[in-house]
């Protein structure tokens, strides 16, 4: 069996908060962020790592990465300590984080890449090849002359995937890739990342509150809670587990009375019933399903889906552990 890319055992990140006791004195208190997390994620493999906010999903990646030592526990990282090795490692990860730029912000795009080939000591002659692709890949050629700071949000997190992976790393880590974009923008980054990875062979380790991307990129799924690893399996299994329904949130072309569809209830109506709202259970039907009978009831001009939020997923897993 091939080395694990992500290994780490009884992980811990323990901070120091200091906080008003009175009007002289503060008092010390410790926020174990990371509390004793066990993963090993081996190469090729896709895993959502979520959790609501304050799980410790970014003090994870920030030790993964050799941002932040470990207070107790062990990490390796391709084969490395991260810390320790920071500089060899950076030479094999490409890291995405959604609210913060790799990409000079004054510069054309073209020459962040440029820039960041050279930081990786890729001969221009090599690298030119993998830029093209990735340019042509996620769409950029329009977008080479414009300076950073004038691309919109989507253009930009294109720009920061596409500069993450022109030394070709072994592993890239997403965190909330996708937040802020609008649909167009989420499925055009969800489809370049399933073939990226099914060509290059690129372990994938995303964080997110969007549960689309979970379930269009992710195999596995890891779920945080305070610190503590609460699920680890996949996606179906989660699901089977929680139990937790989605929603279709149709408008109809006028008023109509309360939809009745098999394998779904109605929880709401508005507008006289112009706006429905239906839950179901992904287990006994699907949106398609649904959307089929409601078409055969009434005429359709607008639907929404609305995925069960993560902060759902791990509160409702978190007290079935503590029930059971």
């Amino acid at each position: 069996m091939s080395e694990p890319i992500i290994e780490f055992t009884d992980l811990r990140r323990t901070f120091v908060v200091r906080t008003k006791a009175g009007l002289l004195r503060r008092a010390k208190r410790e926020v174990h962020a990371v509390d004793g997390i066990s993963v090993t994620i081996q190469p090729g493999e896709a895993c959502g790592y979520i959790g609501a906010n304050g799980a410790g999903k970014s003090t994870t990646i920030k030790m993964i990465t050799g941002i932040l030592v470990p207070s107790a526990g062990t990490v390796r990282t391709c084969g490395m300590e991260p810390v320790a090795n920071r500089r060899r490692l950076a030479r094999e990860i490409g890291v995405v984080f959604g609210q913060r730029s790799q990409l000079w912000w004054d510069l054309p795009l073209r020459e962040s890449f440029r820039i960041l080939a050279a930081i990786h000591r890729i001969r221009a002659a090599d690298a030119r090849p993998r830029i093209d692709q990735l340019i042509a890949d996620l769409a950029l050629g329009d977008l080479l002359d414009t300076p950073v700071r004038q691309l919109s949000l989507g253009e930009r997190m294109r720009g920061e995937v596409a500069a993450a992976l022109v030394h070709r790393p072994r592993l890239l880590v997403l965190d909330e890739p996708t937040i802020g974009l609008d649909m167009i923008s989420k499925e055009r980054l969800r489809n370049f990342l399933q073939a990226e990875r099914a060509q290059q062979g690129t372990t994938l380790l995303l964080t997110t509150h969007d549960m689309g991307d979970i379930e269009r990129l992710c195999e596995r799924v890891l779920v945080v809670d305070h610190g503590r690893l609460a699920y680890d399996g996949t996606l179906n299994g989660l699901a089977e587990r929680v139990a937790l329904q989605r929603v279709l949130v149709v408008d109809l072309t006028e008023a109509h009375a309360p939809l009745r569809v098999a394998g779904a209830e109605n929880i709401g109506t508005e507008l006289d019933g112009q706006r429905q709202r239906l839950a179901f259970s992904p287990e006994q039907t699907t949106a398609a399903r649904v959307l089929a009978e409601v078409s055969a009831q009434a005429e359709v001009v607008d639907l929404t889906l609305e995925e069960p939020a993560i902060e759902e997923i791990v509160r409702t897993l978190y007290h079935g552990q503590v029930a059971s």
